[in-house]
């Protein structure tokens, strides 16, 4: 499901890599506000659940003109259009800015489509990933899990419902989907720094570090795994070390959620132990 999924690790990093030394460095909320208020990206390739051209025109215009894509999918589903026009209208609720109206269409669609598996799967997925924007994390874990019971080896899956476990306090539930990822495929640096994060929340700070080492050899430029490393030097009080990778979180990708949460910390370690 790799290419299907929607390019959101940044925002869903943001969700688990947080509290360094004891201090929750990141308001949850802020992202919460930000992510209801925006649209969501599309994924490179969506997940098909009908074909024609009327589909294939629609899922087009997602791109372009997502109010189009809308008036058009709702225009072909009163023709009788079926599961393609009403999985084209329920993207077109997310890119136009509507998460919550169409992560809810999404999941009615992934329940009751006559799809294949790893489709019906995608679409929970896709369902999942606006839950969590909007910071409903038990929506986002129960759509990540029926989206497991028909694909159960996805590896993409096993990190999305990882990341809503850690984004609800269940660090060791979320480490056996993480540690399951890792064994699909040791060489992905993405499920390597969650699981990082979930031990670091674990206290289990050495297992931790090892597993963001190995993300930053295969991802040398991954700013999600040099804040992760940045916390974990923090918290083995190697403070130059933290500052050096929230620095470099910034310079690699300034507009990122990681960008967020490293400014946020190279400001309160400025500011000393007294405004922490």
């Amino acid at each position: 499901m790799n290419s299907a999924r929607p390019a959101l690790l940044g925002a869903l990093a943001a969700l688990l890599l947080t509290a360094a030394a004891g201090t929750t460095w990141f308001a949850l909320g802020c992202l919460e506000a930000e992510a209801a208020s925006e649209t969501l990206p599309l994924p490179p390739e969506i997940p098909r659940l009908a074909e024609g051209p009327q589909y294939d025109r629609c899922l087009a215009m997602l791109r372009t003109d997502p109010e189009d894509a809308r008036a058009f999918a709702e225009t072909w589903e009163a023709a009788g259009g079926g599961e393609g026009a009403r999985h084209c209208a329920a993207l077109a609720l997310l890119a136009s800015g509507e998460v919550e109206r169409g992560a809810e269409r999404l999941e009615q669609l992934a329940r009751s489509s006559h799809g294949s598996a790893a489709a019906r799967a995608a679409v929970f997925a896709q369902a999942g990933q606006a839950w969590m924007l909007l910071g409903n994390t038990g929506r986002a874990y129960a759509a990540a899990t029926m989206a497991l019971t028909l694909t159960p080896d996805d590896l993409d899956l096993l990190v999305d419902r990882g990341v809503a476990l850690g984004s609800m306090g269940r660090y060791a539930d979320a480490l056996e989907d993480l540690n399951r990822a890792v064994t699909l495929d040791p060489n992905r640096a993405e499920p390597l720094i969650f699981r990082a994060a979930a031990l670091r929340h674990l206290d289990r700070v050495d297992e931790a570090l090892r597993d963001v080492e190995k993300a930053l050899v295969l991802a040398p430029e991954n700013a999600e795994a040099l804040l992760e490393r940045g916390i974990l030097r923090q918290l083995m009080g190697n403070a130059a070390g933290a500052k050096a990778d929230w620095e470099r979180v910034v310079a690699l990708a300034p507009d990122s959620p990681a960008a967020d949460l490293a400014q946020q910390n190279l400001a309160l370690n400025e500011a000393g132990p007294r405004r922490r």
